[in-house]
Parts: structure tokens; C-alpha cells; sequence
């Protein structure tokens, strides 16, 4: 069965989120939502996860899945207010657990801080199958961009997050903590093998102001004029094309707050006396560019 998708856009950081339903039984998910951070003020607000809620109560859905496909470095997950509003569990792939323990060390966070996954309801991985009404969805690991990386394939669509772009724009990028040129490859071969009609929903895309983005393209349309990886180009020379552009990419601006909060599944840290919680930067651990 083919699942009806509705993306949803946060232009700061050029975030996709996406909410999938059954068509026969209107059960849905959520992928990858954003809560909205505004690093300037220092200030949290849920305008990205409340226009989701605003949809599904329109379309009459059902939410069975608050789902996210790797700890994003650019925005804060909004998977446990969701959750919360919902009552639908959350997922994460299983390998968070390994990027729980890099950025743990990179925070200097304390013993009790827990690497175990437990902050989601759910870790799923490579070749879980569950259901959203009547869709089967299978999860693929997909690592590269990060160590945890999964894609959510659903029926004839699926949720590869930051692994590709637009076929114009290529693919993402391999070169934070955990991230892998190699590991990306192979996770896009992967995805690239799937059936020709299958939809990818990219987790990002960057348009000019005024323009609406770009969020979805098929396996063939990949194949066949992806910048990075349409069919033809072969291992060492993704790598090398990858490499080379990851070089001269700057850090996401949100990296260092966001890090901290979605290996906590989207969670704050403990507020202090004061009543308000704390973010850690920590300094001299990363080159600029």
C-alpha cells in the first residue's frame, strides 16, 4: 500500500519533517520533527511540531510512531513533546547508543548521564519490520552522515534523511564525530537499489527566499542524474567528490546546543535552581572553518 506523505518545511534550518499515514485506516508516523531553537535568545518554542499537530487533528490521523532517523545536529527533535501530545511512542535506530557515548565524552557529561538508548521507547534495528495501519515498514541501517543513521522504508516511500539531497545537490555530508565517506557509500547503494519507483524523502533541502523546497525524487531519478552517485560513478570517485566538498563546509551553527539535546531524545538537560536548564559548549574541541 502506498502511504500519503506531507512534508513539512523549517526554512532556519532548512529542516524537512514528515508526517505518513495509511490511506485505509488513517494511522500514521511522524518523522524527524523539529523543535524550533533560536540560538540568538537563547529561546525554544514548538510553532514546526504544533503545524504538525494542526494536520493530523484536519485529516482526522491516528498517531502510532513519533519516529527520528539519527540525532540531528542542526535542530532540536520535538519527538517527546509530540509523543507526549500523541500518546505514540518514539523510535530512534539502535546504534544511538554509540553516538550517546561519543558526544557524551565530547560534553564531558557526567557518569550518571545514560548511553543505553533509554530515552526512547524503541530502538530499532537493521531489518525491523512494524506497522502503520495497514503499511509495513522496514528499517534499513544507514550509516555515514552518522553512526546511527536509519532509513524508514514505508510501502513505495522512503525516509532516508540526510544521506541524500536533491539529485542536483547530490548528497550529505559524511565529516562529523562518527560520520564515515565509506559507511555513506554503502548505506546509498543501499537505498539506491531499491525499487526504481520507490519515493526518497531527503531530510534537507536549501532554497533561495520566496521558493518553495524540493523534498522528494525517485530511486531512478537518482540513478540517473544524481550529482554524486547517479549510476557510472563509482566508489573512489564519490569519495573523493565527498571528501573534498566536506572540507570547505562549516559547521551547522545549531551543532553544539543540538548535540545535547537529541542524544536526551529531544530532551533538555536537568533544570537547575534556578528552574532553567543549561547548554554546554565546549571549547577548543573543534576546528573553525
Amino acid at each position: 500500500m502506498s502511504p500519503i506523505v506531507r512534508a513539512f518545511f523549517d526554512r532556519p534550518t532548512g529542516s524537512l519533517q514528515y508526517v505518513f499515514h495509511c490511506p485505509k485506516t488513517k494511522n500514521a508516523a511522524i518523522v524527524d520533527p523539529v523543535w524550533n531553537f533560536y540560538p540568538e535568545a537563547g529561546a525554544i518554542t514548538t510553532k514546526s511540531a504544533d503545524e504538525i499537530l494542526a494536520y493530523i487533528e484536519a485529516e482526522g490521523l491516528e498517531v502510532v510512531w513519533v519516529l527520528d532517523t539519527h540525532p540531528h545536529a542542526d535542530h532540536f527533535s520535538a519527538a517527546p513533546y509530540l509523543s507526549q501530545k500523541l500518546g505514540a511512542p518514539t523510535a530512534i535506530g539502535e546504534k544511538v547508543t554509540g553516538v550517546q557515548t561519543l558526544w557524551k565524552d565530547l560534553y564531558h557529561l557526567g557518569d550518571d548521564f545514560p548511553t543505553d538508548g533509554s530515552q526512547w521507547d524503541r530502538l530499532f534495528a537493521e531489518g525491523d519490520e512494524f506497522m502503520v495501519g495497514e503499511i509495513a515498514v522496514r528499517v534499513m541501517f544507514s550509516p555515514g552522515h552518522t553512526l546511527a543513521s536509519i532509513t524508514y522504508v514505508a510501502g513505495d516511500a522512503a525516509f532516508v534523511h540526510d544521506t541524500l539531497m536533491m539529485p542536483e545537490s547530490g548528497t550529505s555530508r559524511a565529516d562529523f564525530p562518527g560520520g564515515s565517506t565509506e559507511d555513506l557509500w554503502n548505506s546509498l547503494r543501499a537505498i539506491l537499489d531499491l525499487p526504481g519507483d520507490t519515493r526518497l524523502h531527503i531530510g534537507h533541502d536549501y532554497p533561495d527566499d520566496g521558493q518553495a523546497p524540493e523534498y522528494m525524487a525517485t530511486v531512478a531519478e537518482h540513478r540517473l542524474r544524481n550529482r554524486h552517485v547517479k549510476d557510472g560513478i563509482g566508489k573512489a570517485e564519490f569519495i573523493a567528490i565527498r571528501d573534498a566538498r566536506d572540507a570547505t563546509l562549516p559547521l551547522p551553527a545549531r551543532m553544539l546546543a543540538a548535540l545535547q539535546v537529541n542524544i536526551r531524545g529531544g530532551r533538555l538537560p536537568e533544570a537547575e535552581a534556578d528552574g532553567h536548564s543549561y547548554l554546554r559548549i565546549p571549547v577548543g574541541k573543534f576546528d573553525p572553518r
